[in-house]
């Protein structure tokens, strides 16, 4: 193969109801003068990278494959009933990753000094061997920094950091978090200490208790727990945590957004100094930012008529906070991508490997403790 050629991950939705994943290949670009080239070295599969990876509609248990070393063709029926939602994206070869890391190894005019720097990016399309992008979308590693260190740099650490602008922003002053044992969710247990920002962590397995309290967690509920409820007000009484975040979507049979909004509000009464048949007048808030749980989100209305309940993404979030708070925010992850903002991985793929069967099943199961890191150029 040429050394002008780069491999890269693609994602097709197909008219006859598939996806498919292969990997092309593309001419490596030269940059502009306020551009750089950088080998891509490592880039995490997120739970937002899956549904163009994949799509939500992918039947996953219909696994084929096809060819073999870069000519392997992984493909996957698509739900027929979901089709209608896939015809935007028809017949078009998507490239796909949202962030990684590597090593700047050209530059233009503007941005030589950036040569042979670790730098992580959120770019899109990082499942590529080398990627061109502007230099002001780089976020510079201090010396010693390994790509595998700064993959994942973006996703996790800006919208944990973006919980607390949130938090701040809409006059709460503690954190409530669902499935609290993931990177992020171990990123805001440290962001939270170092901080003293009181927060609140669900999990549903005991040995995620235990990771957390490892980690200096104080407050951990287990929704597997028959006192979960007694242990999520009590922990709520404890903090005055009237904002949450739900990486779920539904969890727990889907109320666990409703569980979270009836627990504030039991624990906001507690403090009441008199009865409302209108329930309490703390205002309480739940943010659904990811879909973990594919189940409906269900709510019994049992917290009163001052609460919200809503959606939440990074990209909006960031152009609320501004321009200077994001920078200092980028800062923050550079300088501590080896402590708060430690990624770990269950194992280290190639572009062949992403594309097995067993393994897509996997990292499509999102769970705890397998994330898998991309590494472009492994054979």
């Amino acid at each position: 193969m040429s050394d002008k050629i780069s491999k890269e991950i693609r994602s097709l939705v197909t008219n006859d109801g598939n996806i498919e994943l292969s990997i092309k290949t593309a001419e490596i670009p030269t940059p502009g003068a306020d551009e750089v080239l950088i080998k891509v070295e490592a880039a995490p599969i997120n739970p937002s990278d899956l549904g163009l990876l994949l799509s939500f509609a992918a039947d996953i248990s219909s696994i084929s494959t096809s060819g073999s070393g870069n000519e392997t063709t992984t493909t996957m029926k698509i739900h027929p009933a979901l089709m209608n939602a896939m015809k935007p994206r028809l017949d078009q070869s998507m490239q796909v990753g949202n962030e990684g890391a590597g090593v700047v190894v050209d530059a233009g005019e503007n941005a030589k000094e950036l040569i042979g720097k670790t730098v992580g990016l959120a770019g899109g399309a990082m499942y590529s061997q080398y990627r061109c992008v502007p230099a002001a979308s780089c976020l510079v590693m201090d010396e010693g920094t390994l790509p595998s260190e700064a993959a994942s740099s973006f996703v996790n650490p800006l919208t944990a950091l973006s919980f607390i602008e949130t938090m701040k922003m809409e006059n709460h002053t503690a954190l409530v978090h669902t499935a609290a044992a993931s990177n992020l969710g171990q990123m805001l247990v440290k962001i939270c200490k170092g901080d003293g920002i009181p927060l609140v962590n669900i999990v549903r397995k005991s040995e995620h208790v235990e990771l957390l309290k490892e980690l200096g967690a104080e407050y951990v509920c287990n929704t597997s727990d028959e006192s979960f409820m007694d242990d999520l007000v009590a922990a709520l009484v404890a903090t005055g945590a009237t904002l949450g975040f739900d990486a779920t979507g539904g969890g727990n049979n889907g109320e666990l957004p409703s569980q979270i909004l009836a627990a504030m509000e039991i624990a906001a009464n507690k403090t009441a100094k008199e009865y409302s048949r209108y329930g309490s007048d703390t205002y309480k808030q739940v943010y659904i930012y990811g879909g973990l749980d594919q189940s409906p989100t269900i709510l019994k209305r049992s917290y009163g008529m001052s609460w919200g309940l809503g959606g939440w993404l990074l990209t909006p979030m960031i152009g609320r906070i501004g321009m200077e708070k994001f920078g200092q925010m980028r800062m923050r992850v550079a300088k501590e991508i080896k402590t708060t903002f430690a990624s770990s991985y269950a194992k280290e793929i190639s572009f062949e490997e992403m594309l097995e069967p067993a393994i897509i099943q996997s990292y499509a199961k999102q769970a705890t403790g397998e994330k898998y890191l991309v590494n472009p150029h492994k054979e």
